[in-house]
């Protein structure tokens, strides 16, 4: 009988790969990246992460219960020109009109485009996979049919107040980040409902058995998500001052890289928000570097396909032990 322990270093090394990652990589690029030491760099990288977090939280939940969603980036265009064509009606519309603006927009084209989604994986039982893309390319098709392929110009200042402007040192986008996940960790760690998502994603037959309604668990998911997204679309179109179908193209590559880079597992019951935070930094820190470095942005997203690849290959490899 084998009585030996096991090491604790390599048990903390295994344990937080991805925070030693993080820590090495952020330590590298102070000590070889130009510029990247200052206030106003760490500064642009919360900007940056900023919008891919809030649709990174929202796919956390999804990927949790063992499900995904491509359609988040053509959610978040199509929420954008929402957005866009209800403030232009207004002109002269202060900072309250455009964040009520903002917020309607992401809980009624979020809240419908997640339900139909929902409604499709947990009660018609289609594979997420399939469900998610029909959406991403219908979504997508609303805004070039909306907008004519044209971009919504001529928005009030006031719009841009979420996407550009700043609350002392702090940008409105970062702070709005910051209550999106300190929310997701509160809700996922310290309540009943998001143990629930857990024990959906680990075991469905299980959770059944365990008297949890595991439908409306996940059609609740997908809506989470799908407000998530559109936030982030609308967050977007103020940045930009603008609307258009383009906006947020590939975005749910960035958003399932973030989670799964951060170790959250992609087969369900297994990560988190904390887990998702570490992913973000990662492509934010390494996406932030090269641009600094010089290198093109076709790089970086080669770089994010492999980080994609690193990231599911550590996956399999945990779940095989």
């Amino acid at each position: 009988m084998n009585t030996q322990k096991p090491n604790k270093y390599l048990t903390f090394v295994k344990d937080n790969t991805m925070l030693i990652f993080l820590i090495l990589l952020f330590a590298l690029c102070l000590m070889f990246v130009p510029r990247f030491a200052t206030i106003g760099n760490f500064k642009n990288v919360l900007i940056q992460i900023a919008i891919n977090a809030l649709i990174a939280t929202g796919m956390t939940f999804v990927i949790l219960s063992d499900g995904i969603d491509l359609s988040v980036g053509s959610v978040a265009a199509l929420a954008g020109i929402a957005a866009a064509a209800c403030i232009k009606l207004f002109p002269e519309a202060g900072i309250g009109l455009s964040l009520c603006v903002i917020v309607a927009a992401s809980v009624v084209v979020g809240g419908i485009c997640g339900s139909i989604n929902g409604l499709f994986v947990s009660v018609l039982n289609v594979p997420p996979f399939i469900a998610t893309l029909a959406m991403m390319n219908a979504a997508r098709g609303l805004g070039y049919v909306f907008t004519d392929a044209k971009p919504i110009f001529g928005l009030p200042a006031s719009f841009g107040w979420v996407g550009l402007r700043s609350v002392g040192p702090v940008p409105v986008s970062v702070i709005l980040m910051f209550l999106v996940i300190g929310t997701a960790i509160f809700i996922l760690g310290r309540t009943c409902y998001g143990r629930y998502i857990y024990a959906v994603g680990s075991n469905t037959e299980v959770a059944k058995l365990s008297g949890i309604q595991v439908r409306k668990i996940k059609m609740s998911v997908y809506i989470i998500c799908g407000i998530l997204a559109a936030l982030a679309g609308a967050v977007l179109a103020s940045k930009l001052q603008n609307g258009q179908a383009t906006a947020a193209a590939g975005y749910e590559l960035n958003a399932i890289a973030a989670v799964a880079m951060g170790g959250t597992s992609m087969s369900g019951g297994r990560g988190g928000m904390v887990q998702t935070i570490f992913g973000l930094f990662v492509i934010g820190i390494i996406n932030n570097a090269l641009s600094l470095l010089g290198i093109s942005s076709y790089w970086q997203t080669i770089a994010m396909g492999v980080i994609i690849l690193i990231a599911v290959v550590i996956d399999r490899l945990q779940s095989n032990e």
